[in-house]
């Protein structure tokens, strides 16, 4: 099920580098988070067949603003392989890695409304509320859109997380 505003269903939907999207509307930087090995998700794990990985977390920020929260991960394995190059990115944003290249393959877009309390959303909105509070808002992402690029017969689960305000931009 798609959120009912219009907006914000073509945000979930868009394919592309998000970033570039992103740039359209203002200057992008992005703020890490998190990033090292640790266990993934039920649904990480489904997608890239380990229980533990090498995992990114990130915010967007427009115009200094939160706007996207993001998380990828790959099989461990993967970050000596083709994804090594995910480690040096400090902030410097994923789409650099892929869509620069053509040997890149991306999964359908999967979107889907954030269950309340969930292992997911509690961490989301752990992360969400410590951004300081005149630039995140109150107003905690809940739709989120999730795909699987593969590199070289690996695979990178990228996950982003729109804020709400993301539905004032075409």
């Amino acid at each position: 099920m798609l959120p009912s505003h219009p907006a914000l269903r073509r945000w979930l939907q868009a394919d592309g580098s998000l970033t570039a999207r992103l740039r359209q509307h203002g200057q992008v930087t992005v703020q890490v988070l998190a990033q090292s090995a640790m266990p993934l998700w039920r649904e990480e794990r489904l997608d890239l067949g380990v229980p533990c990985g090498y995992v990114r977390e990130v915010v967007l920020l427009l115009d200094g603003v939160p706007v996207v929260w993001a998380r990828s991960a790959t099989p461990l394995h993967a970050i000596e392989g083709p994804w090594r190059a995910m480690r040096g990115l400090g902030t410097r944003p994923l789409a650099e890695l892929l869509f620069a290249g053509r040997r890149v393959q991306r999964t359908p877009l999967r979107a889907h409304y954030l269950v309340k309390r969930s292992a997911m959303e509690r961490h989301l909105r752990n992360q969400w509320l410590r951004l300081p509070q005149q630039t995140a808002g109150a107003e905690v992402p809940q739709w989120v859109r999730s795909s699987v690029f593969w590199h070289k017969g690996q695979p990178l689960r990228v996950m982003e997380a729109f804020a709400p305000w993301v539905c004032r931009l075409r």
